[in-house]
């Protein structure tokens, strides 16, 4: 059990970069030099705890470290949080930054300012922190740490003499990274005589455990034995275990101004913890609630629905665990003929959509359907109200709105100066609007286009990646939603809509879009006994057509020769009895040619 330390001594921060700029790196560093693990059990990217984070060498979700360093002839008290570098999870980083007094802004020595490390330094800077600039990989025999100190100052305004350089590989320079935290990250400002105020910044559930609260005190002391209370919940608890994280759970008895830790409560209803909430004293003098989180904003929306119909109620509690360890979902319950019931999920990119479905596979055991990714729409209606929808199926009646607005995002697009060509076809193919280029450098310039998110949430980063040979990288604002000329394009089935096909597109797109749809459907529809007709149609209008040929029984194979009338004949009588099957006929469509309609494939 180690002892408190007092305010001045501790520093709260976090290490924020671009995706694979070194972060989980630099932080297995930290533990290895201020002992929080022993060198014979290492092992790299200590902190990414999730097999998916290990498989895929990325962090998804921020994780808390408590370091004990000594600096001088003093001793001080570290607490770090590494955080994800995509812009998938840069509500992560938001999260965590709230959390901490500074940053450590990592930057690649060879590949130099980058579009994530721009938009997080930026987030640390809006909240007035202590940033160090880091340049990372100095070791590289490609490094170019004096032309990238050019690109901090013109880019992000920061001081050039600022940067420390280190390695994280090899450990060299980490321990001045170490001695600038102490240096140049102000200690946390709180009242140790104030009641209780600690903001809750994270959660997970164990089953034997309940929630266990990730949490940074701002005021007060939170001891073990003590009865709180969750003020956005209002509900009230006993502390049972009280700790800190060194990287494994260390209990504590009692946690003090500026210190981050756990507690357990066996609090088995995942409602009553909120992430952004504030815990006080249940009795006696209670504090202020904390500002808390913005809520996040979806980017992506997709329906998930359980293969088996009876796994409905087991899902929702998926959802709700899950939520609790990653705030940033949203979802409510809808149905759908073709699929049942399900969740309408929002996400804050594709990513971040594509984890979600590997955890809840991986940690239920639930088999999901994906449904295509969609954006949000916002409709002006004619009493002047706005409502936003997220599915075509929820789009009223044409007679009740005016305008249809589609969400658009500001996109910086860092590309090398040979590669702007392709870039700007790119982006004008997918309706943008150039707004400035910026040059950081002889080699390196920054586009900034207005796209429709629509238009980027499925292959614009593989084509951009394409189109700059690897080197190209991308960040974009929060969406705001922008009037244009969007239309529903409807797919009928042998003149029957079927609802769950339905789109809503730019007008341009729509016949190209209604095609493809019609003929994914036209190679999964078995054939019928007469002739089926695929059409997507705007309103009343068709704007595309496939059809689904009719089973023939070849009904002339008897015939040798002879007269052709008699052929003829035969051909007319087979034709008569297609037709009039046609008229009773109903069409069978299997759940597979929803699947491979609507699936995220």
């Amino acid at each position: 059990m180690s002892r408190p330390f007092p305010p001045e001594h501790i520093r709260n921060f976090s290490i924020i970069a671009h995706i694979d700029h070194g972060k989980s790196t630099l932080a297995d560093r930290f533990l290895e030099m201020t002992g929080a693990v022993e060198k014979r059990k290492a092992t790299e990217q200590m902190l990414d705890s999730m097999d998916l984070e290990r498989e895929r060498g990325i962090t998804i979700k921020a994780a808390a470290v408590s370091l004990t360093a000594r600096v001088g002839d003093q001793e001080y008290h570290l607490n770090l949080i590494d955080t994800p570098g995509h812009v998938d999870f840069a509500y992560e980083v938001e999260k965590s930054l709230q959390a901490c007094e500074g940053a450590l802004l990592l930057i690649d020595a060879a590949q130099g300012i980058q579009a994530q490390t721009v938009a997080n330094a930026m987030l640390a800077l809006e909240q007035d922190m202590a940033v160090i600039p880091v340049f990372n990989k100095c070791d590289l025999p490609h490094a170019r740490p004096d032309e990238i100190a050019g690109e901090l100052e013109q880019v992000l305004l920061l001081e050039p003499e600022a940067a420390i350089r280190c390695s994280a590989k090899t450990g060299a320079g980490v321990e001045d990274v170490l001695r600038a935290v102490v240096e140049r990250i102000p200690p946390p400002v709180g009242d140790p005589a104030a009641p209780l105020r600690a903001l809750i910044f994270d959660a997970k559930y164990d089953e034997y455990r309940g929630v266990i609260v990730y949490l940074r005190v701002v005021d007060g002391r939170i001891a073990k034995g003590d009865l709180v209370r969750m003020l956005g919940a209002g509900a009230d608890y006993e502390v049972l275990e009280l700790g800190r994280f060194s990287p494994g759970p260390v209990p504590e008895e009692s946690l003090g101004v500026g210190e981050v830790g756990y507690l357990i409560s066996n609090i088995k209803r995942l409602e009553d913890v909120r992430v952004g909430d504030t815990i006080t004293v249940a009795k006696g003098a209670r504090a202020e609630p904390l500002a808390g989180y913005r809520e996040p904003q979806p980017m992506v929306w997709c329906g998930l629905y359980p293969t088996n119909p009876g796994e409905f109620e087991d899902l929702r509690t998926a959802l709700a665990t899950l939520k609790l360890n990653d705030s940033s979902i949203l979802y409510e319950p809808e149905s759908s003929d073709a699929l049942g019931f399900g969740f309408r999920c929002g996400f804050l990119g594709l990513l971040h959509m594509e984890i979600v479905q590997e955890r809840l596979e991986r940690e239920t055991g639930l088999d999901v359907v994906q449904t295509a990714p969609t954006v949000p729409f916002q409709l002006l209606m004619n009493d002047g109200g706005e409502r936003i929808i997220h599915s075509p199926g929820e789009l009223p009646d044409p007679t009740r709105w005016r305008e249809i607005r589609e969400p658009k995002v500001v996109t910086s697009l860092l590309v090398p100066t040979e590669a702007i060509g392709p870039v700007m076809k790119l982006c004008s193919e997918r309706r943008g609007e150039f707004l400035r280029q910026e040059h950081l450098s002889p080699t390196r310039v920054m586009l900034v286009w207005d796209l429709p998110l629509s238009e980027i949430i499925f292959d614009f980063y593989d084509k951009l990646k394409s189109s700059t040979r690897g080197y190209g990288t991308m960040n974009y604002e929060q969406p705001r939603f922008v009037a244009a000329d969007l239309v529903k394009v409807r797919i009928l089935v042998a003149s029957t809509e079927a609802d769950a096909l339905s789109v809503i597109c730019h007008r341009d797109v729509a016949e190209r879009r209604g095609r493809a749809i019609l003929r994914k459907l036209q190679k999964e529809i078995p054939r019928h006994q007469f002739e089926i007709a695929l059409q997507a149609a705007i309103g009343g209008k068709i704007i595309a057509r496939e059809s689904i040929r009719a089973l023939a029984k070849n009904v002339t194979a008897k015939c040798y020769g002879g007269d052709v009338t008699r052929k003829r004949k035969l051909l007319a009588k087979q034709k008569e009895g297609k037709k009039r099957m046609k008229s009773i006929g109903n069409v069978e469509v299997p759940q597979k040619a929803f699947l491979a309609v609507l699936s995220a494939e």
